[in-house]
């Protein structure tokens, strides 16, 4: 319930106060390079799991030998769990900015920007909060995802209201 709120609010926000500091892009190549930008800092989280593992490995004679050889050690396991989390979503979260920015167009981009920052909120959240199992993971999870589902969401919406328009012509 927290992570609803808090994602709510944002992009309320987001959306209310952004445009009047930055100018967001009208035109379709513009809007699609503006959320190909934004998920640079979606993908640095899957940069950061990747990095984590691999120090881990580094560090983790059980581990050396890669995945290949046997399970993660308890020593990189919740790295591991937290990079395939991280790289799920964010291939989640990519593909809903992209529809998002061939759908919406100028002020309404903020929402992939408030997007792109609950998504570091709640992968941190997730990440510090991984150790105390489901409920600690919770608040992450849902800060990651919640702006995404909703972004699915609208460009559904935007869609069948597209089609529908050009139905009834």
């Amino acid at each position: 319930m927290t992570a609803l709120v808090v994602c709510t609010a944002s992009l309320a926000i987001g959306y209310t106060i952004l445009p009047r500091w930055f100018h967001f892009p009208v035109d379709l190549p513009a809007r699609l390079a503006f959320a190909v930008k934004a998920d640079l800092f979606v993908l640095l989280w899957v940069v950061l799991g990747i990095v984590l593992v691999a120090l881990g490995r580094g560090r983790s004679a059980a581990d050396i030998g890669g995945a290949a050889l046997s399970p993660p050690s308890p020593v990189i396991a919740v790295r591991v769990a937290f990079l395939q989390n991280t790289l799920e979503q964010a291939v989640v979260a990519a593909g809903a900015h992209l529809a998002l920015a061939t759908l919406l167009e100028g002020a309404a981009l903020a929402l992939i920007v408030t997007a792109v920052a609950l998504f570091g909120l709640g992968r941190l959240a997730f990440l510090v909060g991984y150790s105390g199992g489901a409920g600690g993971r919770a608040f992450g999870m849902a800060t990651t995802f919640l702006p995404t589902g909703a972004g699915y969401a609208l460009a559904i919406g935007l869609l069948a209201r597209a089609a529908c328009g050009s139905w009834s012509s």
